[in-house]
């Protein structure tokens, strides 16, 4: 009640407070339904949205936040999916619902990994005013497919960031293509079996993100996807994805399904249908897909930003400190903040990832992950 009454004085008192009540409503919603990581009081504020069926953002997300917390100093806020009926608890399968998203209005950077959301307008309006202030983003892995909205089942006035929108307008391909230059296509390599190296595209040495990286210091177990060539707008590839062989036996007890950072030996030409459904032959590494990039963006009624997105970003892909010392120098990079060589991302704390794989609802709510267990 003491709540209460202080909000509706300070509503009363403070009109020029009323422009953000969803601050300071969501002030008074508990805390156990995202995590925060308090930086120095000058760095930016970097929201991490996790919000996947398959590669564990909700893993990935928090480890990322505390390297850029405890290394740089950065305030962090990390926002999962969840059941509303189930408030607290991990529930990367309930696509509706993301709570938090307000932290967006104060957002200087979002680091998202996301796939197939459908979320309320209440909570798209978050998403849509930050691309219209035209901040930037570091999208991983499904981000180029992150939105779908079933028309028939739910109704958005956001449908336009479908990934599979095919109007003949400018979010042809939605929010994927148009913000971040790919929306879902195909996987490029053989899903499970076949893992991707980094080779640093010709001509982008120099690049600040490319700061301290050498072609093969990235590997990911997650296999590359289809991107089409040459990327829209401005968009540059920094690095492409060699498709890798898996050399030793599976091993489905192993996060990385046997497959190894040691493995060398390159994929080669396969049998694959074309959009006739016609059997060609394809080498899967000539030419190499890109699987990280830059992109500016600028959505109908908003400013100009900018982009970097990478097709890796798994949990177990952030093993790699290659991927690690790329993602965090993206973050920088987003923020024009002078990048170190030798910038020290090495994991906090225990760090062991699952596997990526889907779950039956079931297994969730027998897991009871709770969020604010996934802080320390």
């Amino acid at each position: 009640m003491k709540n209460i009454i202080l909000l509706l004085i300070t509503l009363f008192f403070y009109p020029p407070l009323v422009a953000s009540a969803t601050n300071i409503f969501e002030a008074f919603e508990p805390s156990n339904q995202w995590l925060t990581y308090q930086g120095k009081n000058n760095m930016p504020n970097i929201v991490l949205i996790a919000g996947d069926e398959e590669y564990r953002s909700e893993e990935a997300m928090p480890q990322l936040a505390k390297i850029l917390n405890e290394r740089f100093g950065f305030n962090c806020t990390v926002l999962f999916a969840q059941d509303p009926s189930n408030p607290g608890f991990v529930n990367p399968n309930y696509q509706n619902n993301i709570p938090g998203l307000a932290f967006l209005k104060t957002a200087d950077l979002v680091i998202m990994l996301i796939r197939f959301r459908a979320l309320p307008d209440a909570q798209m309006t978050f998403v849509d005013d930050y691309l219209k202030s035209g901040k930037p983003i570091v999208a991983l892995r499904t981000s180029t497919h992150a939105f779908r909205f079933d028309q028939t089942n739910f109704k958005s006035s956001f449908s336009y960031y479908d990934c599979f929108n095919q109007l003949d307008n400018t979010w042809n391909g939605g929010f994927g293509r148009l913000v971040l230059g790919e929306t879902w296509i195909s996987h490029h390599g053989s899903h499970g079996n076949q893992s991707t190296k980094g080779v640093i595209a010709s001509g982008r040495e120099d690049h600040p993100i490319l700061t301290g990286l050498t072609s093969g210091d990235i590997w990911g177990a997650t296999d590359v996807y289809t991107v089409r060539t040459p990327l829209p707008k401005d968009g540059q590839t920094l690095i492409y994805g060699q498709v890798i062989e898996r050399e030793g036996p599976e091993n489905k007890a192993d996060p990385l399904l046997g497959m190894s950072p040691f493995d060398f030996r390159a994929a080669g030409i396969v049998e694959r249908k074309n959009e006739k459904g016609e059997n060609v032959e394809i080498d899967l590494n000539n030419p190499m897909m890109p699987v990280a990039w830059t992109k500016s963006y600028m959505i109908p009624g908003g400013k100009e930003g900018k982009t970097f997105t990478t097709t890796l970003g798994a949990s177990v892909d952030i093993l790699s400190e290659g991927v690690r010392k790329m993602i965090i120098n993206a973050a920088f990079w987003c923020l024009d903040l002078p990048i170190t060589e030798n910038a020290n991302v090495d994991l906090v704390g225990a760090y062991n990832p699952t596997g990526f794989a889907f779950h039956e609802d079931a297994y969730w709510i027998e897991l009871k992950t709770e969020i604010s267990k996934l802080k320390d």
